[in-house]
C-alpha cells in the first residue's frame, strides 16, 4: 500500500534566530526593512520582496556571485580580480572591482533595500546573510536536516525535505557568467545536488513512492546519462511500477551510452540490476510493497515523454520558475502559455514539469483537453488522483467541487494542455490551496494567472540547432546556409522543424538543399512538411475549425493575399463588411493566435500579419472551400479597394491563385 507522505519541515534559513521581516513593525516601532531574496542556484537574480533587481553588467555579477559562493565571509580583492578577468587584471582592477561593489549597493538601494549588505572587511568584502535569503545556504541546511531524519528514522520527512531542498534549483548553477573560478564552485554544488538527489532516490523508493520519482528521474538520467546510480534507481521505479520492458530498455540504452562515450560497459551496479530483472528476482520488490490497488486520493506522476530535443526557451523557462516560488511559499500558482499552432507550447511546460518535479511532491497529472474534452476533464483528474471510477460522482459540477476539494491540500502539479476557451480555464483551476497549475491554450484567454507567456517562434540558431539535433547525422550542419533558409520556411515552428527533420531522416540521401528546393515553391510546402507528419496540416485544421463562421471565412480569403501587412479595409473588402465588423474579426484571428497585430497605419487603424505556413493553409483551404469565381471576386473587390487606400497597396501584390 502506498505510504501516506508526511509531513515536512520547512526549509529555513532562520530555525536558530529571528525570522526576516518582508513588512510590518520593527522592535522599535519602525517599517520592517525588506529582505533580500539570493538565488544562485540557476542563473543569478535578486529580488528585494517582490521587487527584482537589475544587477547590472558581467563584472558586477561575477563579483555578487562570489560573496553570495561565501556568505558572511570574507572574500579578498585579489580573490575578486582572479574571478573576473582569469590571470589577466588591468592596472585598474581594484579600483574596478570597488566600483562594482559601490553599483551592487546602489542597486540594492534602488530597489528599497537600505541596510548594509555587503560590508568592507580586510583585505576584501563580504556579504551579510542574516535576514536575508540565499538559495544555496537553504539548500545546504536543509540537506543536512533531512540527513538528521533520516538518522532518526522519520524517512518519509527526511525524503519529503529533500525534495523541498532540490526543488530550489532552478537550472545549472551560474551559467549565465563566464568565469573559470565560478565555474569551479557551480561544479562542487552540482555534485552536492546529484549526491542529494542519490540520496532522496533511495528514500523514496524505501518509501514504495516509485510512481511519484519516475518523471524527476527520466529528466535526470536524461541529462546525467552516464550517471548509474541515477539510472539503476529510474530502471528500479520502473520495474516496480510494473514497467519491466522500460526498465530493461533502459538498460540497453546505458549501454549504447556507455560504448559510445567511454568505450565501456555498464558498471557492476546496473550489469546486477538487469541480471535481476530478467529474472524476477523477489528482492527487487520493496518490503512495504502489498497487493492491491493504490490508496485512493494519491497523486500519480502522469507527464506524458516530453519533446526528445529541447532546444532554446530560457527566458521562459526563467519566467515559469517564478512559479515556484509562489508554491514553495505555500499559495496556489497559475502559469499561462498562449501562442500559434505548432509553436511548442505542450512542450515548453513539459520540459519545465520534468525539471520542477521535486517542487511538487504530491505528483503530477497531465491532461489532454482536447482528447479528452472539457465534459470529461474532471473525472479525468479525479482518476489521476487515484479515485476509483465507481465512486467518482455522475453530475459534472459534482464532479469539479470533488477534484477541487482534494487539490486543495496538495502540492501537485497539474497540467490542462489545450484549454479551448475561458469558461474551462475558470471551472478547472483552483480557486485555493497549495497545487500549480499550468494551462496551454491555442487562444488568448482572460483568466487569471501569475505567470503569461505569449510563445513566439524559435530564435533562427535555435531552429537550425533543433533541426540538427532532429537529424542527427551532420547533414545540416555541413549546409548552414540551407539549413538558416529552410529554418525561415518552417517559420521557425518546431512542429514544422519536427516536419522537415522528418522527411530528412526518411530520405538519408538528400541533401538539406535539396529538401530546400522543394520548400522554396509555396504551392508545394505545406504538402512537403506534411508528407509523413501530417500532424502540422491536422493541427492547423483543428485551429481553423474552432472559429466562428464570419472569421473563418476572412481567415480563407487572407490567404488569397499577401499577408505580411493586412490593413483593415482589405479585410472588409474581402468579406464584405464594415470597418468595425472586419476588425472585429481580425482581433477574433489574433485571440485565435492565427494572425497577429504589427503597427498602426496612417489611417489609426491596426495592421496585421498572417504568418507564412498559416497563409498556405488558409490558401489551401480557400481551394477546397471556394469556388473560383468566388475567390476571384474575393480578390477583385480588394483591387478596387486598394485603388482607394494607394498607400497601403503594396500589402498587396498579387493573387496566389484563383484557379
Amino acid at each position: 500500500m502506498q505510504q501516506k507522505i508526511a509531513a515536512s519541515p520547512q526549509l529555513s534559513l532562520h530555525s536558530e534566530a529571528a525570522p526576516p521581516r518582508s513588512g510590518g513593525e520593527q522592535d522599535d516601532g519602525g517599517p520592517a526593512e525588506p529582505y533580500i531574496t539570493f538565488q544562485v542556484l540557476g542563473p543569478l537574480e535578486v529580488w528585494v520582496g517582490p521587487r527584482r533587481v537589475e544587477i547590472g553588467g558581467p563584472r558586477q555579477r561575477i563579483v555578487l556571485a562570489m560573496l553570495l559562493l561565501a556568505p558572511d565571509r570574507v572574500v579578498s580583492i585579489d580573490q575578486l580580480v582572479e574571478a573576473v578577468w582569469n590571470g589577466r587584471p588591468p592596472a585598474t582592477c581594484r579600483t574596478q572591482i570597488a566600483i562594482c561593489v559601490a553599483s551592487l549597493r546602489k542597486a540594492f538601494h534602488a530597489a528599497g533595500h537600505t541596510g548594509e549588505v555587503i560590508v568592507t572587511a580586510a583585505p576584501g568584502y563580504l556579504l551579510r546573510s542574516y535576514g536575508h535569503q540565499i538559495d544555496s545556504v537553504e539548500f545546504a541546511a536543509g540537506v543536512e536536516t533531512a540527513q538528521t531524519l533520516a538518522q532518526r528514522g522519520d524517512t518519509g520527512a527526511s525524503a519529503d525535505l529533500l525534495g523541498q531542498a532540490l526543488g530550489l534549483w532552478r537550472g545549472p548553477v551560474l551559467t549565465d557568467m563566464s568565469s573559470p573560478v565560478i565555474e569551479t564552485e557551480a561544479e562542487l554544488l552540482e555534485h552536492r545536488r546529484l549526491t542529494a538527489y542519490e540520496q532522496y532516490a533511495t528514500l523514496q523508493l524505501q518509501l514504495g513512492r516509485h510512481r511519484e520519482i519516475i518523471s524527476e528521474l527520466t529528466a535526470l538520467v536524461y541529462d546525467q546519462p552516464l550517471w548509474e546510480q541515477a539510472r539503476a534507481a529510474l530502471m528500479l521505479a520502473h520495474y516496480r511500477s510494473g514497467r519491466r520492458s522500460e526498465a530493461l530498455a533502459l538498460f540497453r540504452q546505458a549501454q549504447l551510452v556507455f560504448r559510445e562515450e567511454l568505450g565501456l560497459e555498464p558498471g557492476r551496479v546496473l550489469q546486477d540490476l538487469h541480471t535481476a530483472i530478467l529474472q524476477e528476482t523477489s528482492g527487487l520488490l520493496p518490503a512495504t510493497e502489498a497487493a492491491g490497488p493504490l490508496s485512493v486520493g494519491t497523486a500519480l506522476p502522469e507527464l506524458p515523454p516530453g519533446a526528445a530535443v529541447f532546444i532554446g526557451r530560457d527566458r521562459d523557462l526563467h519566467a515559469l520558475d517564478a512559479l515556484l516560488r509562489r508554491a514553495r511559499g505555500g499559495a496556489s500558482a497559475v502559469g499561462l502559455i498562449v501562442g500559434r499552432p505548432g509553436v511548442g507550447k505542450t512542450a515548453l511546460v513539459l520540459h519545465w514539469a520534468l525539471r520542477a518535479a521535486h517542487a511538487f511532491p504530491d505528483g503530477q497529472i497531465y491532461v489532454d483537453l482536447e482528447r479528452a474534452g472539457t465534459a470529461d476533464a474532471p473525472a479525468v483528474l479525479l482518476r489521476s488522483l487515484g479515485m476509483p471510477d465507481a465512486q467518482i460522482p455522475r453530475d459534472y459540477q459534482d464532479r469539479l467541487r470533488e477534484f477541487h476539494r482534494r487539490v486543495e491540500e496538495r502540492r501537485v502539479l497539474v497540467i490542462l494542455d489545450g484549454v479551448p476557451d475561458d469558461v474551462a480555464a475558470y471551472e478547472l483551476v483552483p480557486k485555493a490551496g497549495k497545487c500549480c497549475v499550468l494551462l496551454t491554450s491555442r487562444r488568448v484567454l482572460s483568466t487569471a494567472a501569475q505567470v503569461r507567456l505569449n510563445l513566439s517562434e524559435l530564435a533562427p540558431a535555435d531552429s537550425v540547432t533543433l533541426l540538427g539535433s532532429l537529424v542527427g547525422d551532420g547533414r545540416v550542419e555541413e549546409d548552414g546556409t540551407a539549413a538558416h533558409r529552410l529554418a525561415s520556411l518552417c517559420d521557425h515552428l518546431p512542429l514544422a522543424l519536427s516536419a522537415a527533420a522528418a522527411r530528412l531522416v526518411a530520405k538519408p540521401h538528400w541533401q538539406v538543399s535539396h529538401l530546400l528546393t522543394r520548400l522554396v515553391d509555396p504551392r508545394h510546402r505545406l504538402e512537403e512538411l506534411c508528407t509523413g507528419a501530417p500532424m502540422l496540416r491536422r493541427v492547423l485544421d483543428s485551429v481553423y475549425r474552432t472559429l466562428s463562421p464570419a472569421a473563418a471565412a476572412l481567415y480563407i480569403r487572407l490567404g488569397l493575399i499577401n499577408g505580411d501587412r493586412i490593413a483593415v479595409w482589405a479585410a472588409q473588402a474581402l468579406v464584405e463588411t464594415d470597418p468595425m465588423d472586419a476588425q472585429g474579426l481580425l482581433e477574433e484571428l489574433v485571440d485565435a493566435t492565427l494572425i497577429e497585430a504589427t503597427d498602426t497605419g496612417s489611417d489609426g487603424w491596426f495592421r496585421y500579419r498572417l504568418p507564412g505556413l498559416l497563409a498556405l493553409h488558409a490558401e489551401e483551404t480557400a481551394q477546397l472551400e471556394m469556388t473560383a469565381a468566388a475567390r476571384t471576386a474575393a480578390y477583385e473587390r480588394v483591387l478596387v479597394a486598394s485603388a482607394v487606400h494607394a498607400s497601403d497597396s503594396p500589402a498587396i501584390p498579387g493573387l496566389r491563385r484563383v484557379s
